[in-house]
């Protein structure tokens, strides 16, 4: 049983002068979704939101927006072929240039759904991979998204390959036709890039590590920025530290990471690294990509996970985070709940959010509300989570009795015949460095 629900024109937008002006003609979508994987309506309507946003991020006006709840895909073409033919039919009468569908289609699907539309059809998958695509500006941003999306074009290539070589039987089926032959170089060409890319990227990645454990050996205490896209991690890093990271009003806006250093009110000095934009169901060609520069989150000592308190579903939001952290092993790095911009939140709402998740924080990245208690949350966070040692250093060693002020909080120093005795807060890496003085 389906239950088929249109929004037409919901997401009409009037091209803007510039737009005109500059020749940009968007092109026009037709989103569609089953809802399959959801618990409800609600939550089938909300992905199909997204999905909206995401469309308008890369490009696309979403003309009209339809929900067909399905329990089931459809094998062949994933919403049944009388209803593809209907919606052929609307996309003809909206003048529509792309269907945009809310759910990652098999080659198959993909195929046969053009061949009934007559113009192009992508997933979401495709979607959020275009994003990047147009997002990424550094050499490793953009190694990672093109290999991303090689990874995504490969099994669709090997597809179509697969089809002929079955229809290569009867006399002369030892013979490779001119259309074979040439998916067959398309697809050692591809897998070459990809294997290219994978060399380039392991390269850059073992730049990175380098660079992580320079910042290992100054004993400084890492918090990563991780949250939903748009949630406003740019905004929080730029107003805590000055980054001039870029902040535009939509999804995926920073790819790269940026790492800045920062002094706590309670003296502490920390490096604050702000990540990319996680989103419900992130493509695993995605998070496996960028793999190397989610480490810096899998590294860290503290995530702040920073959440829309304005946004609705948050709880959803926050479990897709967290899909996200598991899936790079980051699952287990502890982390902080902060509410962001809830300058546009209702402060009923606000207060509901904090009662209900304790020991978070709410802020405004914008205005700068709340930022004060963020930052001392954060030390205190860091210092409960250092471990208490302690160490006898001789009194011909002051280097090291230096050292241990400059790399945690010395809580208790008394000196006896044998030396200075030193009980001291410290990270796990600075106390291994002390180690040959532990008791």
């Amino acid at each position: 049983m389906t239950d088929s629900r249109s929004h037409q024109g919901r997401h009409r937008r009037r091209l803007t002068a510039t737009e005109v002006e500059l020749g940009r003609v968007r092109q026009r979508g037709l989103l569609v979704g089953t809802g399959y994987g959801t618990t409800s309506v609600e939550d089938a309507e909300a992905s199909l939101d997204e999905l909206a946003q995401l469309s308008e991020t890369a490009g696309v006006e979403p003309v009209d927006v339809v929900l067909q709840r399905r329990s089931v895909p459809d094998a062949a073409t994933y919403i049944g072929k009388g209803k593809a033919k209907e919606l052929k039919e609307l996309g003809v009468m909206l003048d529509i240039d792309l269907v945009v569908f809310d759910d990652e289609l098999t080659p198959a699907q993909q195929r046969n759904l053009e061949k009934i539309f007559e113009v192009d059809v992508v997933d979401r998958v495709a979607l959020i991979l275009d994003i990047f695509a147009q997002h990424a500006t550094s050499q490793e941003g953009m190694i990672q998204v093109e290999l991303a999306q090689l990874r995504y074009r490969l099994p669709r290539l090997r597809g179509k390959g697969m089809q002929l070589s079955q229809q290569a039987g009867g006399i002369g089926a030892g013979r490779r036709g001119p259309g074979e032959t040439q998916l067959e170089v398309d697809r050692r060409r591809l897998v070459r890039r990809v294997q290219k890319l994978e060399r380039d990227l392991k390269q850059l990645a073992a730049t990175r590590e380098t660079q992580r454990k320079a910042r290992r050996r100054r004993d400084l205490p890492s918090v990563a920025l991780v949250g939903y896209t748009n949630a406003g991690k740019s905004t929080l890093l730029n107003k805590l530290t000055g980054a001039g990271v870029l902040v535009e009003d939509q999804l995926f806006s920073t790819l790269d990471p940026t790492t800045r250093r920062l002094y706590l009110p309670g003296g502490e000095t920390v490096l604050f690294s702000d990540t990319v934009g996680f989103v419900r169901r992130l493509p695993h060609q995605l998070v496996e990509a960028f793999r190397s520069t989610l480490e810096e989150v899998v590294e860290a000592d503290l995530l702040v996970h920073i959440i829309d308190a304005s946004a609705p579903e948050a709880d959803v939001r926050i479990d897709a985070v967290d899909e996200v952290l598991r899936e790079i092993d980051a699952g287990q790095v502890p982390r902080l709940l902060v509410w962001n911009k809830t300058d546009q939140a209702d402060p009923d709402d606000v207060k509901q959010l904090l009662a209900s998740h304790p020991g978070s924080v709410a802020i405004s990245a914008t205005s700068g509300s709340g930022v004060s208690d963020l930052l001392t949350t954060i030390g205190a966070r860091l210092r409960a989570l250092a471990r208490v040692t302690e160490f006898v250093v001789p009194y011909d060693r002051g280097d090291v009795l230096a050292a241990l002020h400059r790399a945690g909080e010395v809580l208790v120093e008394v000196h006896n015949e044998s030396g200075t005795r030193v009980r001291a807060r410290l990270t796990e890496a600075a106390a291994g460095r002390f180690a040959e003085f532990g008791v």
